[in-house]
């Protein structure tokens, strides 16, 4: 193990020409996939309706499913239909039935042994544990898999060299035709919804091999060796809204969600299940994303709101306690006040909560829009000052515990990072997670309890700690690294604890050396291991 991990270190000391991270290029798919541009800023208006494609567009080879629902049906006979989270004759529509799905899915334990995860229900009976899936992927992958079930229109906007690509039903498209080499969906793959899946679930061999691009893919809920292609085969009889899946999370990602052509921006207390909240803390490159699970009501106007969060490297969606969330529903990086090390004001970076637009055809166009009564609920993105007020609401809106109650929750926070730091020491964001936790320790232990932060740290605080210490994302080589392993962990440990023992045994204090890329790389601990 020692060998293979000298190895791999050694191989990431060239790893890394600049400082800043990007979402990865690497494509092993059938396209060769990249991340899309977010649209420009908007201007004086972030509008209710979004002109896209034209409802007659001729999809007759791209198209990957044919739209018989409206997201606003609540009459028609299809949405009068008991479905997978809602009774006969509810009288929701179909964007409010996505949230009721969403809320709906049943906490399990993942297959870390650690983590609770999701179940996914299907229209079919089916049932499989979430996929492990970065973050701005799993929102991506719930939202586009119920339009396609449900045969709803989509559209989803991104640039390409200034110009428009919408991803949708019709397939991926210019307003010119066929983007680039995306596939003729309906000429390539088969829709096998009318075949007998309850003897036999018909197959794709060619999808179950198929990667979704960049990092490991690797969905171990369903066997050691699976691929993401296989786990969409599952739960799709139609098998070109699988294959269309694949290219939305290889192309798109959270830059694309926080764009307003796709999600705007809602009050706090409008929040519900399906949303989504991001965070941005730079102008350009990866953010994070959390999926709203659970909106509880919890008295005196409050609520308790649980998320799930996806990472990188891929993991099943995890669950995020109430307290977990709101830690990061309160953080300045959700479109909160304040500016980032480059001076741009958090608010205007596209952070924070959202809700998916939905298509709807309007004048001969599909549009995307919010449904009938959200406009209420809708914050214009260029009211800057409305957005980074939300934080604070978050912070008086969501639950309100005891000091004792926040105090474990913190711990559990911290416990939580440390472990994921085990098994990816490169991650930047988990340091993160756990030093914004400590500080929020610090103050609870000071306001509640008396204590400093000094006597916390002497209760608390590891050595790994010092060792994994916190870096600045947008800066840190290392923060880029999404293939660290817990033998990498392990060597480095074992090694800041041999310095440890040499420092005792000669009477020195000695700081412990941080992980992280120096001039010379990684050598350090190449060398050691």
């Amino acid at each position: 193990m020692r060998l293979l991990s000298a190895m791999s270190l050694l191989a990431c000391c060239a790893a890394f020409a600049a400082p800043g991270c990007a979402e990865s290029t690497e494509s092993t798919s059938d396209e060769d996939a990249e991340s899309l541009e977010p649209l420009p800023p908007p201007g004086k208006e972030d509008g209710q309706y979004r002109k896209g494609l034209p409802v007659n567009v001729d999809a007759s080879r791209t198209g990957v499913w044919t739209v018989k629902n409206q997201w606003q049906d609540t009459t028609t006979a299809e949405a009068k239909k008991a479905g997978l989270a809602w009774a006969a004759e509810s009288d929701l529509t179909w964007d409010e039935k996505y949230g009721a799905w969403v809320g709906s899915l049943q906490w399990i334990d993942g297959v870390d042994g650690y983590s609770k995860t999701v179940e996914l229900t299907t229209p079919w009976g089916k049932t499989l544990p979430s996929p492990s899936l970065e973050c701005a992927e799993m929102a991506l992958f719930l939202r586009v898999t119920f339009a396609a079930w449900y045969q709803l229109p989509l559209q989803l906007e991104a640039m390409d060299g200034g110009k428009l690509v919408y991803f949708g039903h019709f397939g991926v498209r210019t307003a010119t035709g066929r983007y680039a080499n995306a596939p003729e969906y309906k000429i390539k793959y088969k829709d096998l919804s009318t075949a007998d899946w309850q003897t036999t679930w018909p197959q794709d061999t060619g999808l179950r091999k198929r990667r979704v691009a960049g990092g490991e893919d690797n969905q171990i809920e369903l066997r050691d060796g699976a691929v993401f292609g296989e786990y969409l085969d599952e739960i799709h009889l139609n098998k070109r809204a699988a294959h269309f899946t694949i290219m939305v999370l290889d192309y798109l990602g959270s830059m694309n969600l926080a764009d307003a052509a796709n999600g705007y921006n809602i009050v706090p207390e409008s929040v519900r299940g399906g949303d989504y909240l991001i965070e941005r803390w730079q102008r350009s490159g990866i953010g994070h994303t959390l999926v709203v699970k659970d909106v509880v009501p919890i008295g005196e106007g409050n609520l308790d709101v649980t998320t799930i969060s996806g990472s990188m490297p891929r993991r099943q969606g995890k669950q995020e306690s109430g307290i977990a969330s709101k830690s990061y529903f309160t953080s300045p990086y959700t479109g909160g006040e304040g500016t980032n090390s480059d001076g741009h004001q958090y608010a205007k970076l596209g952070g924070g909560v959202k809700r998916f637009r939905v298509a709807k055809a309007i004048n001969g166009f599909w549009s995307n829009t919010w449904m009938n009564g959200d406009e209420a609920h809708w914050i214009n993105s260029t009211d800057t000052a409305r957005i980074a007020a939300r934080p604070a609401r978050f912070g008086s809106l969501l639950g309100q515990v005891s000091p004792e109650q926040q105090r474990t929750e913190l711990l559990a926070q911290i416990a939580d990072a440390r472990h994921h730091i085990g098994n990816y020491p490169a991650s930047c964001s988990a340091r993160e997670r756990r030093e914004t936790a400590f500080r929020s320790l610090y103050d609870i232990e000071a306001r509640s309890f008396g204590r400093t932060a000094a006597q916390v740290d002497a209760d608390h605080r590891d050595l790994e700690d010092y060792v994994f210490g916190e870096l600045e994302y947008t800066k840190s080589k290392t923060c880029c690294w999404n293939s660290s392993t817990a033998g990498m962990h392990d060597i480095v440990m074992q090694q800041a604890q041999a310095e440890l023992a040499a420092a005792d045994a000669n009477g020195t204090c000695v700081e412990p050396v941080v992980f992280k890329s120096r001039a010379d790389g990684y050598t350090r601990w190449a060398t050691y291991a």
